[in-house]
């Protein structure tokens, strides 16, 4: 049994990390690390992300806890946690993340950089595992364009161009960044279904092509103005724009008739997308060093998208529309966030703050048919079809207090514990008017001892309450099934609640030799949330998602980044990571037990990197794949509704293969070719369909499907100056 698993996986992890970690000098010291410039001065570094590249299992710092949350996977409010800070501090946003500003900063206006592995009430952000910290030099005046062009290539043999400019520096007490990019999300999916009927005769065959065009466009700002040696201000802004139109063609051969019945469906998917973001932060920091700090953002998603279909007996027959769906979506953000610090005694620091947020998601829905009914404009010239809960606006307003303690023990040991009271009122306004109080105690413990220098321990316990998705409220697309267009909404659906307990081993091999890092960890879960029965009668069969009940998690994930230098390569880094995972619960729609999404059987992934110095020459590869195949209990994810079950060929972790060269040439223009999905990879599924309710058991018709999308080459030429 896996659940046995991680246990003894963990137990010989420990031994071999102690082992080792006996041949090294116990230390009082910090146990952060840190790379000074000169650290990256062998590889020619242009950007901060070049510099992060070269430090061994930085992909664990900057993955968080790596633990998957379950649930709808929303953000909303801020939180305050981070895993990237800049000068010790975090940006002012949220859509406009940190992570996609490093390649933008030169590598010549870092300091150093520092891997936090502890706690402290003097970090600007709570640590859920480690923190990366990019220092800055202290100059007066410094200035510095990175720009960036390219080309992405397609195996359709399409060409779209990509690229990026921004202008970044340091005048006097003002740092600056602008920029802007331009990147392609063009994509070419092929995909072919086979349908095999319950006694195994053929039924069709599905064959199509999906072309989406897509360009998306980025501007973004971060300001960051020093008003005196105790005030600090910054403004972040950002936006986004993209039009990711869509076509599609479908062939559909029936093979239950002779001669067999060929039929095309061709769909036209216009859509278009934008968004904005507005941030800002001020802080104070008082004589005694308590520091108070007030943070606002503002932004707005907007989505709209249409489906239209037409249906013909060959290509170039006339054609006759059956379909019509169009989706409007528009989200709002409001988020102010304030909070004081201060030292309580030698070792110890409190945090006090509230975080207030108004969100406001407006959605329509609406669907033609071709029926004897009056057509309609609105409806793109077809008969307009009644969708319950079609018209929505959802809005919540929450607030959240917390309180946060540091304590360092001892030398060694660190604990941080938090306090956080959730107060929310959810009001769905529209079709359905409903409204709904919610309130959370959401407490946390996280323990840290650094049995030396080099070896750490790491536990925690806390409560997470999963943030609601506000598409399950109202009608939304159903982009997962053919034969059933729209999903129904549940505006009485509540938040998943779980206890999660992680412990983390982290070992730091001796001359920064590379990292070895375990996690074990459980989660207890209730309300979980899945498909439920909400038909009106027997012969009527709907559902939606709703609170299902309880279940259980457990998983180990294993990590290893290690230079080898013991094989005369110390320029080159070996990685590789095991997910071990299992989960369970009584879902009453298939009244048995099932997994719990996004909890796959596992994973597993190698990476190979070599920086060759003296040319100033990089090159490298990772592979990852999941555990398990398509169906059955041996199989990867399953999601069950009323009437059918999917297989999941993949979860989490999908097959790729990825390779690159890149080159520093004459004035530290650096060139890159990159491959992705280099083994096109396909996707492959597979749906049972029943008649009548899926607890009964018959079995209608099985359908295996496979889509890939095919390899992409990436050439990138990019320099600061």
């Amino acid at each position: 049994m896996l659940r046995t698993t991680p246990a003894l996986m963990a137990s010989i992890f420990l031994s071999f990390t102690s082992a080792i970690s006996h041949a090294q000098t116990t230390s009082e010291e910090n146990a952060s690390v840190t790379y000074p410039a000169s650290y990256f001065a062998e590889f020619g570094a242009v950007s901060v992300n070049d510099m992060l590249n070269r430090i061994p299992g930085i992909a664990l710092a900057l993955d968080g806890n790596q633990i998957p949350s379950i649930g709808n996977n929303n953000n909303r409010g801020l939180g305050g946690e981070s895993q990237i800070l800049i000068n010790g501090k975090r940006m002012a946003g949220k859509a406009n993340e940190t992570r996609t500003q490093l390649d933008r900063i030169p590598a010549s206006q870092v300091s150093h950089i520092e891997i936090i592995r502890g706690t402290s009430g003097d970090l600007d952000v709570r640590n859920s595992g480690q923190l990366v910290n990019i220092v800055l030099l202290e100059t007066q005046s410094t200035s510095s364009v990175s720009a960036e062009a390219g080309a992405a290539y397609y195996h359709d043999g399409t060409t779209e161009p990509i690229g990026s400019l921004s202008y970044s520096g340091q005048t006097g007490q003002l740092q600056y960044l602008i920029g802007g990019t331009v990147s392609s999300a063009y994509e070419w999916q092929e995909s072919s279904e086979l349908s095999v009927l319950a006694n195994g005769a053929l039924n069709e065959t599905r064959v199509f092509d999906r072309q989406r065009e897509q360009t998306n466009y980025a501007l973004n700002s971060n300001l960051v103005y020093q008003l005196s040696a105790a005030d600090r201000v910054s403004l972040n802004a950002l936006y986004g724009e993209s039009n990711p139109p869509a076509t599609l063609l479908r062939t559909i051969t029936d093979l239950k008739t002779s001669p067999q019945k060929i039929m095309i469906e061709r769909e036209d998917l216009p859509a278009a997308a934008d968004n904005w973001e507005v941030g800002g932060d001020y802080e104070h920091t008082f004589d005694d060093g308590a520091k108070y700090k007030v943070l606002l953002i503002v932004n707005e998603k907007n989505n709209d998208s249409v489906r239209e279909r037409y249906v013909s007996a060959g290509i170039g027959q006339p054609e006759t529309k059956n379909l019509f769906l169009a989706s409007d979506s528009r989200y709002r953000e409001r988020i102010a966030r304030t909070s004081y610090s201060w030292g309580l005694s030698e070792g110890q620091a409190l945090e006090l703050g509230f975080e207030a947020a108004k969100t406001i998601q407006n959605s329509a829905l609406r669907l033609g048919s071709r029926t004897s009914a009056a057509p309609s404009a609105d409806h793109g010239g077809l008969s307009p079809v009644l969708v319950p809960n079609a018209i929505s606006q959802v809005e919540e307003i929450r607030y959240e207090g917390f309180a946060v303690h540091n304590w360092q023990l001892n030398p060694r040991m660190s604990l941080e514990s938090s306090l956080l009271y959730e107060v929310s009122e959810i009001a769905q306004t529209g079709d359905v008017d409903k409204k709904r109080d919610f309130d959370f105690i959401k407490p946390k413990l996280d323990f840290r001892f650094d049995i030396n220098r080099s070896f750490q321990l790491r536990m925690s316990a806390e409560k997470d309450v999963s943030q609601l998705s506000f598409a399950d409220f109202s009608a939304s697309v159903n982009a997962q099934d053919e034969d059933q267009d729209t999903w129904t909404g549940n505006p009485s659906l509540e938040q998943e609640q779980t206890w999660r307990y992680n412990l983390n081993l982290d070992y730091r091999l001796p001359n920064d030799s590379g990292v070895l890092n375990s996690r074990l960890f459980y989660y207890d879960v209730h309300n979980s949330i899945g498909r439920i029965d909400i038909s009106p009668n027997s012969k009527t069969l709907l559902s939606t998602n709703g609170n299902v009940g309880d279940g259980e998690i457990f998983g180990l994930y294993l990590n290893a980044s290690i230079r080898l230098g013991f094989l005369n390569l110390p320029g080159a880094v070996l990685t590789a990571g095991l997910n071990l995972e299992d989960a369970h619960i009584y879902d009453p729609l298939i009244a048995k037990k099932r997994t719990i999404i996004p909890i796959d059987r596992g994973s597993f992934r190698i990476g190979f990197r070599h920086d060759v110095s003296a040319l100033n020459l990089s090159y490298g590869m990772s592979y990852q794949d999941g555990i398990g195949g398509v169906g059955g209990t041996g199989g990867n994810r399953v999601r069950y509704d009323i009437d059918n079950v999917l297989f999941y060929g993949i979860g989490k972790v999908r097959t790729d293969l990825v390779a690159f060269v890149e080159k520093v040439g004459y004035r530290n223009i650096t060139y890159r070719f990159e491959v992705n999905n280099a083994l096109d990879s396909e996707r492959c599924l597979e749906r049972k369909r029943y008649n009548g309710h899926i607890r009964n058991r018959n079995l209608r018709e099985i359908e295996y499907s496979c889509t890939n999308t095919g390899p992409q080459v990436l050439l990138k030429i990019r320099s600061t100056f």
